[in-house]
């Protein structure tokens, strides 16, 4: 018989040698799967340093203590080790409680004027097939 050890560490969630995380991530979000704002995985977000009632809890509380300085979605998602959409869930309700404030990434805010050239794009790709 396999004993299962829970492990708290340093404000970590619970977890299962075994089985992993035992809160499920779309419990955190409340079974929602679409953020009330858009964020790109590289969109920036801040702490404001205001707080509110509505976004209380652990991981609220988690997320908060990592936007102490600009840092990415995809970064907090990392750190919080939660799927990137659960991650969007939490964010959105932060902006919406005025806690974070969210820009987006530079290339994407700039429009469609920044994206690449193609001919740059296949000039590479061709360098790269000549190094195989």
């Amino acid at each position: 018989m396999t004993v299962r050890r829970l492990r708290r560490q340093g404000g970590e969630p619970w977890y299962d040698d075994a089985a992993g995380r035992l809160v499920r991530p779309y419990t955190i979000s409340n079974g929602r799967t679409r953020p009330t704002a858009h964020f790109d995985l590289l969109t920036m977000v801040m702490a404001t340093g205001r707080r509110s009632v509505s976004c209380q809890g652990p991981d609220y509380a988690q997320v908060l203590g990592l936007c102490g300085g600009p840092v990415s979605v995809a970064e907090i998602a990392a750190h919080i080790r939660l799927p990137a959409v659960v991650t969007k869930v939490l964010l959105a309700d932060l902006v919406d409680c005025g806690a974070i404030t969210a820009r987006a990434p530079a290339a994407v805010s700039a429009g469609p004027a920044s994206r690449t050239d193609r001919a740059l794009l296949e000039a590479v790709l061709n360098g790269l097939r000549k190094r195989l």
